[in-house]
């Protein structure tokens, strides 16, 4: 859906990103939303496979014509590396993507790109490096990092008063809404899931659009699984926050994509930034549709904590 023209942002409003998509579609499907972000009211838009370097839909050249398209849409377009790297395979996959700098800006999302991007010009730190005090920030941005895509785990205080001890002052970036990529591991658990083997895994993620819903045996919702990736069992949301980004010093909120419904939250996002709509206003409708999880995490507080979406 193609959004209408709105008044600008606020001051000191953060800017909206879209994160790199998490989860295997297939190829028309993928093609048919990015056709659909290009008329969303996102700045920034993240491309390319950060999970599972297998999936083969889109190629990094596919990739480049898709950000070369946004690019022409006006947004800026980064280009996304593997947040695991497990073969030589998957270092060439990274490397042919630092190639593309500094046509696109790269986000980094393992040491190895970080390496391989140090003195080529600005880039992103993403999320799944782990960057939890000042001095690891200074040495990504001595490399070249000129954002910083905070880990989730980091609550908002943590990340106010890091920015405050670095000496040079860097964009920083949080997941706003989304399920929370947890973890990765080198065993393909929706391969295992359907009875198969990681290397002959039938590229069964395709079947799952939104990852697999795992719950406990009392039948609460606990964990997604998303190929080699563990995410939250269900999206979190940092709506209700937006209006205090600017205090925390956060530059931009990154929305990451759903197979349904996530231009309803973009504009839910882009409503707040405008002053258009009382951020718990949205958060109430962005909850009629899913059942958004607490984000503990952002208080300091265990990340399934409820207080986190009650005030």
């Amino acid at each position: 859906m193609n959004l209408p023209a709105q008044s600008s942002p606020r001051t000191n409003a953060p800017r909206l990103t879209l994160g790199p998509l998490p989860y295997y579609w297939p190829r028309e499907q993928t093609l048919a939303f990015y056709r659909e972000v290009a008329g969303w009211p996102v700045e920034v838009v993240y491309l390319g496979e950060t999970v599972c370097s297998k999936r083969h839909e889109l190629r990094l050249a596919d990739w480049i014509d898709i950000g070369a398209q946004l690019a022409g849409a006006g947004k800026e377009v980064v280009l996304s590396t593997l947040g695991l790297i497990e073969a030589e395979a998957d270092l060439r996959a990274v490397r042919g993507v630092v190639e593309q700098s500094p046509r696109f800006r790269v986000e980094a999302n393992d040491m190895n790109a970080v390496n391989l991007l140090a003195g080529r010009g600005p880039f992103v730190a993403g999320p799944f490096l782990n960057v939890y005090n000042a001095d690891t920030l200074k040495l990504l941005q001595d490399a070249g990092a000129v954002r910083w895509v905070a880990p989730i785990e980091l609550p908002s205080a943590g990340i106010a008063t890091l920015r405050q001890e670095l000496a040079a002052p860097i964009e920083v970036e949080v997941i706003a809404h989304g399920r929370l990529p947890l973890a990765m591991s080198a065993r393909c658990f929706t391969a295992r899931y359907h009875n198969l083997s990681k290397d002959h895994c039938e590229y069964r993620c395709i079947r799952h659009p939104d990852g697999i819903a795992l719950a406990t045996q009392e039948g609460e919702p606990l964990f997604t699984m998303n190929g080699i990736q563990t995410q939250s069992a269900q999206p979190m949301t940092l709506l209700d926050e937006l209006p205090r980004f600017a205090e925390v010093g956060i530059g931009c909120a990154r929305i990451s994509p759903q197979s349904i419904g996530t231009a309803r939250i973009v504009a839910l996002f882009d409503a707040v930034r405008r002053g258009e709509m009382a951020a718990d206003e949205a958060l109430a409708q962005a909850r009629v549709s899913e059942p958004i999880a607490a984000n503990g995490y952002w208080h300091g507080q265990p990340g399934r904590a409820l207080a986190a979406v009650m005030h």
